[in-house]
């Protein structure tokens, strides 16, 4: 019965706002999402329809991929689409959100609300997405990308968001910015996935939150990939990374691989992050490629490695190992 209701909204939505350009969200809406009065209660719905240029205003509530038990569906934000949360559902202008009182939550606890083994692998996707695309105002968790696919596979990479722009000829470089990631596990990249593999991905965070995200191997927060002549040149600014866990880079790993990771790092802070081998809050991995974050006005506070509790990088080609002890520093 639940499915048969997204589908008549996905309809309803689709006859009335083919030349809407904002589209209007709220939990327990059953509208066509033209106005607040009339919002629609099915996020997933308003993204299906929503086109290059629109913006899509969800107000406060939780809000899931999907009404299924199908852990593969995760929310799809076109490129080009502009996503706000953290209204009240009463306003007229992005300006007026209040983002504390008013939370807007993006779940990926589908199922069982006692563990997390059925929910979501990952919670947003992100394809191919241009520099005017913008996911703005949401806390996103509890995405557990826990498969056992191959290397970058979107079912084990990326709980809280996988940022696509691999292949040949293809280019990823949304903006994400006031957003919370918590609670987020994958086996890499707890909280986000930046696929740069043989093409380009370079998403930029700003004034983001990343929160107790955990993974198996790397990347306890971000795991930012260039390899196969890739690009991922993730920028970062003015966010918190606290309480993620990894085995290599308890926050960010930085994977060159014959490609380039030079993400940019301002006015950001990184806190009681663990590695429980190496790079208690960065690890970088060149490989015969670079990954070679530039870092500036940051601090670097109580994280926890084996090996290189601030930042440790590994250089293979010139069989050299490296650790880069990074002391409190703000500029």
């Amino acid at each position: 019965m639940r499915h048969r209701f997204w589908v008549c909204a996905v309809v309803w939505i689709v006859v009335l706002n083919l030349h809407a350009t904002t589209i209007y969200v709220k939990q327990g809406g059953t509208g066509a999402g033209n106005t607040w009065v009339d919002a629609t209660g099915e996020l997933n719905a308003a993204l299906f329809i929503a086109q290059p240029g629109d913006q899509i205003w969800v107000a406060k509530g939780t809000y899931y991929p999907t009404n299924q038990l199908n852990r593969r569906i995760p929310f799809t934000i076109p490129s080009g689409v502009k996503v706000y949360g953290g209204f009240a559902g009463n306003e007229t202008s992005v300006n007026q959100r209040d983002l504390k009182a008013h939370t807007s939550i993006l779940s990926g606890n589908i199922g069982s609300k006692a563990d997390r083994l059925d929910n979501s692998f990952t919670v947003i996707l992100m394809l191919n997405a241009d520099e005017s695309t913008l996911l703005d105002g949401f806390v996103i968790a509890d995405g557990n990308s826990d498969g056992a696919g191959p290397s970058a596979d979107k079912e084990r990479c990326g709980g809280g968001i996988y940022i696509d722009g691999s292949g040949a000829g293809n280019e990823s470089k949304p903006i994400i910015q006031n957003c919370i990631f918590q609670n987020n596990f994958a086996r890499d990249g707890g909280a986000a996935y930046v696929n740069g593999r043989g093409g380009v991905c370079n998403p930029t965070f700003i004034n983001c939150d990343f929160r107790n995200n955990k993974v198996d191997l790397d990347g306890g927060a971000i795991f930012n990939d260039g390899r196969q002549n890739g690009v991922a040149n993730t920028v970062m600014q003015q966010c918190l990374f606290s309480g993620n866990q990894a085995n290599y880079g308890g926050a960010l790993c930085n994977y060159g691989g014959k490609g380039q990771c030079n993400p940019i790092i301002k006015n950001c802070i990184f806190r009681n992050n663990e590695a429980f081998l190496r790079g208690g809050a960065i690890f970088n991995m060149e490989v015969e490629g670079e990954a070679r974050p530039v870092i500036n006005d940051s601090q670097f506070v109580d994280n926890i490695a084996v090996a290189g509790e601030g930042i440790y990088t590994f250089s293979k080609p010139v069989a050299r190992e490296k650790i880069e002890q990074v002391k409190l520093k703000m500029n």
